[in-house]
């Protein structure tokens, strides 16, 4: 069976024979006007699993609500260390293949060449993985990790550490607190969530564009369940990517709303609650629609470049509008401080910093982790004519160096607005409107703002429409040209998860709590796809 490679070029040497062709469980027909070509029972499963979950929130708000909570404790507290481990291994794997034989060879094959440039590639790779992320956590994390380090550490009865420092905090040292808090922030957007997208869509290009497979999940596993991952073992593990990537994105649309709301009331007074946010994922979701049905050269990525440009001015605006001076010499020292505290951060056990662990890195992996089939996807299907060594410090080093960036310039002018000039407006704003308070002492707040919000809506209308695309060849099973009412069907439901968990469940709790079960279960078939990927490394010809 031959698959991902292009019209007229030779089929790669290492492909796997296999009997399996793509599309062969498709059910295939039309409704009326409106045709479908769905993988059975792939499709039927995720759809109807993905309905009975929203008639349930609905029907008992309540219980869902408080399953939820008791999800969320229990994951977070009970496999803090699991997810830790798990992110280190991915980063170490990432490095080894790097520097490995291994780098040289292409992905597509020797005769693949790219299909995107590289400013068009790192727009897609940027916008799609966490770009509406960086946008409501960019000042606020920052500010809180320097407010709690600078704090200093507090023991409760028990003997646990009941304060939310990191590390062992920087009690009173202020210029050390700063160094702690940044180095925190910038620990949870670089290498290590880059790291877990990198093996996702390393192992699907691979197993797509070298092996001859269909472009799903299921294909990364045949060096572990040969010819057996067509049948039920496959299906398991693609319906999770379904909803893995269903959850990680609705809990992104629902923080986008929150903020996007919290910036229409700065600028314009409009009220802010949870109707208002209804009605803005609605308008984020017909946007996507509109993208989604336009496609992937047209849609996603016109979007990504416009959206990469806008951030551009609007980080370049605050570095030169801020503490200039202060941000470019600190800069270095940033990311210096992120080396130095990396190991400490990384540690998976023995942490005195329980509640940092826990409810900071140890949500964050798995929120990065839901993400990833959707992330891994697509990057894997803007990827193909690259090396294996091209693909991994693309795909991790530079956004991570891009992060550092964000992060520094966003973060400490935050920062340097409390600690030099006594403005603490930020700092003690809602979580959704501390961009835009930190954007007021600058110049051009209005024009700032609105950049802002405009970042927040097309920064999920990437992510969504992109997110649509890979779970519509998931549950096509593998097919990339699926017909459009299908992508449409799964980013509506998309905005309908986020209302129903919003409006029904306890809001933004409920979703990340849905974002980390999700992710528990994910995290067992990356490292999976770790042994995969060596084993199918190996066998390519260099």
């Amino acid at each position: 069976m031959t698959g991902g490679t292009e019209a007229g070029e030779p089929a790669p040497e290492g492909q796997i024979d296999t009997e399996y062709t793509i599309g062969q469980d498709n059910i295939e027909g039309s409704i009326g006007p409106i045709g479908f070509d769905i993988h059975n029972p792939v499709f039927a499963i995720s759809a109807i699993s993905v309905i009975a979950f929203v008639c349930f929130t609905l029907a008992l708000p309540e219980t869902a609500s408080n399953l939820f909570s008791a999800l969320f404790s229990t994951v977070t507290q009970g496999f803090d260390w699991f997810f830790l481990g798990a992110a280190d291994i991915f980063v170490i794997l990432c490095l080894v293949l790097i520097v490995s034989p291994y780098g040289s060879v292409r992905l597509g094959g020797r005769e693949a060449r790219p299909d995107f440039t590289y400013p068009a590639w790192f727009s897609m790779l940027f916008a799609a993985g966490m770009g509406i992320g960086l946008m409501f956590y960019g000042v606020s994390e920052p500010l809180s990790h320097f407010g709690s380090s600078i704090g200093g550490t507090s023991v409760g009865p028990d003997g646990i550490r009941t304060d939310w420092a990191p590390l062992g905090a920087a009690g009173g040292n202020q210029e050390e607190a700063i160094r702690l808090g940044m180095a925190a922030s910038i620990f949870h957007w670089a290498l290590h969530p880059w790291a877990i997208y990198a093996i996702v869509a390393l192992s699907l290009a691979l197993f797509s564009y070298n092996k001859g497979l269909p472009l799903t999940i299921r294909s990364a596993f045949y060096p572990v369940f040969g010819e057996r991952v067509w049948g039920w073992p496959g299906h398991v593990i693609d319906i999770l990517a379904v909803f893995a990537t269903l959850f990680g994105l609705a809990t992104s649309l629902g923080l986008g709303a929150a903020q996007a709301n919290a910036g229409f009331h700065k600028l314009f007074g409009l009220p802010v609650g949870p109707s208002q946010q209804v009605m803005l994922i609605c308008l984020i979701t017909a946007i996507a629609l509109f993208s989604v049905v336009r496609g992937l050269e047209s849609g996603v990525k016109l979007l990504s470049e416009v959206n990469m440009g806008l951030a551009a001015i609007l980080m370049g605006f605050v570095l030169l509008a801020g503490p200039t001076l202060f941000l470019v010499t600190d800069i270095g020292d940033y990311l210096l401080a992120y080396l130095e505290y990396l190991p400490a951060l990384s540690n998976p056990v023995g942490r005195e910093d329980v509640n940092f662990a826990q409810g900071w890195t140890s949500f964050y992996w798995a929120w990065w982790i839901s993400w990833s089939p959707f992330v891994g996807m697509f990057i894997a299907r803007v990827s193909r004519g690259r090396t294996v060594r091209e693909f991994l410090v693309s795909v991790l080093l530079i956004p991570s160096l891009v992060c550092v960036a964000w992060m520094s310039v966003f973060g400490g002018t935050a920062i340097s607005q409390v600690i030099r000039d006594g403005y603490d407006a930020a700092q003690s704003a809602e979580l959704p409107l501390q961009l835009f308070a930190m954007l007021d002492a600058l110049p051009l707040t209005a024009i700032t703002s609105f950049i802002g919000i405009v970042l927040v809506i097309v920064f999920f209308v990437t992510s969504s429409d992109s997110g649509s695309l890979v779970i519509d060849t998931i549950t096509s099973g593998g097919k990339v040209d699926a017909p459009a009412p299908q992508r449409v069907f799964w980013c509506l439901f998309e905005g309908v998860v986020a209302i129903v968990l919003l409006l029904s469940a306890g809001g933004l709790k409920a979703l990340q709590s849905m974002v980390i079960s999700t992710g528990l279960p994910f995290t067992i078939v990356l490292l999976v796809m770790c042994v995969a990927i060596w084993r199918g490394l190996a066998s390519e010809p260099r």
